[in-house]
């Protein structure tokens, strides 16, 4: 059985002075959704995306309103939020943050197949992770 050679995160985004790090899930097939949503986003929007990053490396996650930051109801699973757009991410060992994809949420709820889609990309990188220690 061949292993992918592919990294299992890509850097997305580290604050200078914490030791918070944002990272996107990279898949078998060396695509990375995350970043691939965040690319197709306007430079404004990317803007607040990157604020909304270093917010929450500034701030205990805790301390960030659910109006930015907060736990997908019925999961482990967290998400950042800047008006309709969502990153669903999980959270790993040594203040990193993974991000799996995103979207553009139309409805109140976030669709059950995306949340689906974040446990999916989320189990890559587990099984990828432990083939990797």
């Amino acid at each position: 059985m061949s292993q992918s050679k592919a990294p299992l995160s890509k850097l997305i985004y580290e604050h200078p002075q914490k030791r918070v790090k944002i990272e996107a899930v990279v898949l078998d097939d060396d695509s990375c959704p995350a970043e691939e949503f965040l690319d197709r986003l306007s430079d404004i929007d990317v803007a607040k995306m990157k604020a909304l990053f270093n917010l929450f490396a500034e701030r205990h996650p805790l301390h960030l309103s659910g109006e930015k930051f907060k736990k997908i109801e019925g999961t482990d699973l967290f998400e950042f939020k800047n008006f309709q757009i969502r990153v669903p991410c999980f959270f790993v060992a040594g203040c990193r943050v993974l991000l799996t994809h995103g979207l553009i949420k139309k409805a109140d709820r976030l669709p059950k197949s995306e949340i689906k889609r974040a446990r999916e990309i989320r189990a890559v990188f587990e099984k990828r992770g432990s083939s990797h220690a």
